[in-house]
């Protein structure tokens, strides 16, 4: 239960004076639900009004505040603007502009010789000073009440900034004075205000570093106290320990020897799974490394145990390709099956009956897999293809799903900075594939403008007509599925066109399973020689035979993003090319996120520059699942906070005692406060 000391917080937006239904809708498409949301909307920037008594054309550029009387009017036909002519004491003139043609509405705003308050942009308009807009009027006996430096919000239609900042001092008034739960040593070298004074202090000056660190902080160190309470947990069930004798493992027909990565890594998962502790492990490997493989090895110590092994995918097109291809690897090795939300009816039951039963040894499926109808007979190890869809809570899920949780072996192919590292999994060892198996050609990286499209698809031609396949991706539109279908649906028929229709493929997120399967079958069968998708193709499809990948409007992806991309080719032996199509008038992180990708293939190098060039919720693909890292934490300030957050939620748990000492009885509060549920779940075991 939430402590009641935080209920004003958690109340609904509408709580607060001024939001009613109307305004609801603008305050969600920014996330605010709730006061609590409210409060954390921190401002991005601020205005500085400038108060002036008379008008001077060397204030251009500059918001100021004066004292103004309107001496006429000038209106334009139709919706042009209308413009009060006003003059400041001294008699100098400035034209008050409006476009939208409300006549009537300025004109009831500044009446004739009526003199108003009035802030806004000064601009020059010719020879005429000008305020567009301006956002601030009123009588002369309320000037008091503007201040001088306010707060710029981010906004949306329906709801400006003034309301914005009007609603935070509403939601800080709310705000309770909560007890401290920062370790005093640091408290006292950083010189940070208490929890609320820095709320109240970063709403009023944008540009308060101490406030905005403090604030910041707040969030590191519940995130890290959280996932250490998750590994605390973990750690103190007793789960079972998993020895492999090498007998299934000994008959696997290996493409090629381990790299001494590989080699280390499934030591280190065959010792934890050894222990009555469960596993929990990440898995960081870049696109080729060899991550499947030794994926394989652990499900194999696990059946050697006498135990059961689910492989849980993202999608419906990776699971499949992952049960095809361990269907064919394990064949008279062990008896491997699937589970989608798409397998119905006899088959569907058949498969359940087989693993209640322990006549299937691994599980591959999509989430499906860990619906209330699946009953395992004895899972000892899951393994978690493509972590960074699966949060925290995802993870404690999937450990509840046995009697005693199995041993965890997460995977990603998106190398991630140790910072975030650190953020994400604080609650895991991490094992890292810095190898690559041999035989692997660097891939030729190459960027190339848009209006050399013609070309590009002239070289596509002889790729196809020499036997290569190739990818091609569409950009990333805007946030909307529906306009990526559109682009792709468009490029598919232009090469169409001049490649005939049997030659492409296409494959988007809005098609149905089926469609986008059989579309992916005619790909992989190499009956099309050209996939045309949107970035559904992102994660993990492996068709040996495509050397080619072409990624429209490249400089509207992140960089981990493109890595990803870039690793659907180079997969079997051979060269292979990306060509990375740019749009013109590149901003300069664009130019040096191209750049890099010409530069290396060192996926860790590439996911460390990446996160200094953007924000670390698009980096982890947050931004495409909905849930963004933090919300105070700005991506620039993890690298100093996150260790030091790290080392005072250690000491909190280590030498303070726990959550039941005073500062921890402080820190639950920071856990309910910044909703890191996993941590507040296990407040109970505190």
């Amino acid at each position: 239960m939430r402590p009641q000391l935080l209920n004003p917080l958690f109340a609904e937006i509408t709580a607060l004076k001024g939001v009613g239904p109307a305004l609801a809708k603008p305050l969600e498409r920014l996330k605010i639900a709730r006061v609590v949301d409210m409060a954390f909307h921190l401002p991005t920037g601020y205005v500085d009004r400038v108060r002036r008594d008379t008008l001077d054309a060397a204030d251009a550029g500059r918001v100021i505040a004066i004292t103004l009387t309107a001496i006429d009017y000038r209106t334009s036909s139709g919706r042009g603007p209308t413009r009060a002519i006003a003059a400041d004491a001294a008699g100098n003139v400035v034209a008050l502009t409006y476009f939208g043609g409300h006549s009537g509405w300025v004109k009831k705003l500044f009446p004739l010789n009526e003199p108003r308050f009035v802030s806004g942009k000064l601009e020059t308009y010719g020879e005429v000073l000008q305020i567009v807009h301006p956002d601030i009027v009123v009588p002369p006996e309320e000037a008091e009440t503007v201040g001088g430096r306010e707060a710029i919000y981010p906004q949306s239609e329906g709801v400006n900034s003034k309301r914005l900042a009007n609603f935070a001092a509403q939601a800080i008034e709310r705000a309770p004075e909560l007890p401290e739960w920062i370790e005093p040593s640091v408290l006292a070298q950083r010189q940070w205000p208490g929890w609320r004074e820095a709320l109240a202090r970063i709403h009023a000056d944008p540009s308060d570093g101490p406030a905005r660190a403090r604030l910041a902080y707040d969030e590191l160190l519940a995130n890290q106290l959280a996932l250490l309470l998750v590994r605390g947990e973990a750690r103190a069930k007793r789960g079972r320990a998993l020895t492999g004798d090498g007998r299934l493992r000994a008959k696997l027909t290996l493409p090629y020897t381990p790299t001494g990565a590989q080699s280390r890594t499934v030591g280190e998962i065959e010792g934890d799974m050894a222990q009555a502790r469960p596993m929990l492990r990440l898995l960081q490997g870049d696109v080729g490394s060899g991550k499947t493989l030794v994926a394989t090895m652990a499900l194999l110590i696990a059946v050697e145990g006498g135990a059961q092994g689910a492989l849980l995918a993202p999608t419906e097109i990776l699971a499949r390709q992952h049960y095809e291809n361990l269907s064919r690897s394990l064949s008279g090795i062990a008896r491997v099956a699937i589970l989608t939300g798409r397998d119905k009816g006899r088959l569907r039951e058949a498969t359940l009956m087989g693993l209640a039963a322990g006549e299937i040894d691994i599980l591959i499926g999509t989430h499906a897999i860990f619906q209330e109808a699946v009953t395992y007979r004895d899972l000892g190890l899951v393994v978690v293809d493509e972590q960074h869809r699966f949060g925290v809570a995802q993870r404690m899920l999937l450990q509840a799903k046995a009697e005693r949780p199995p041993h965890l072996l997460v995977m990603t192919a998106t190398p991630i900075p140790r910072t975030l590292t650190l953020a994400q999994y604080g609650e895991m060892d991490v094992s890292r594939l810095d190898e690559m198996p041999p035989g692997r050609e660097p891939i030729e990286t190459r960027v190339v403008s848009e209006d050399r499209l013609a070309e590009v698809i002239e070289g596509l031609g002889r790729h196809l007509a020499s036997g290569g396949q190739a990818y091609w991706v569409c950009p990333l539109v805007e946030e909307s599925e529906k306009s990526d279908m559109a682009a792709a649906e468009m490029r598919a028929e232009v090469l169409r066109k001049r490649f005939g229709d049997d030659a492409v493929a296409l494959v988007h997120g809005r098609m149905k399973p089926p469609e986008k399967d059989a579309e992916m079958a005619r790909f992989l069968s190499a009956r099309a020689g050209v996939l045309v998708a949107t970035t559904v193709i992102e994660v993990g499809v492996d068709v040996p035979n495509a050397t080619l990948i072409v990624i429209e409007h490249a400089d509207r992806f992140g960089l981990a993003q493109l890595h990803q991309l870039r690793g659907r080719v180079g997969r079997g032996g051979g060269k292979s090319i990306c060509l990375l199509m740019r749009g013109g008038g590149l901003s300069e992180t664009s130019r040096a996120r191209l750049a890099l990708m010409r530069e290396s293939n060192d996926g860790f190098v590439i996911a460390e520059r990446d996160l200094e060039l953007r924000g670390a919720g698009e980096l982890l693909g947050t931004r495409q699942s909905g849930e963004a890292a933090f919300r105070l934490a700005a991506p620039e300030m993890l690298g100093e906070l996150l260790p030091v957050a790290n080392a005072d939620a250690r000491l909190l748990v280590d030498r303070d005692g726990g959550l039941s000492g005073p500062r921890g009885e402080a820190a639950r509060m920071a856990l309910y406060l910044f909703e890191r549920d996993a941590g507040v779940a296990l407040l109970r075991s505190g």
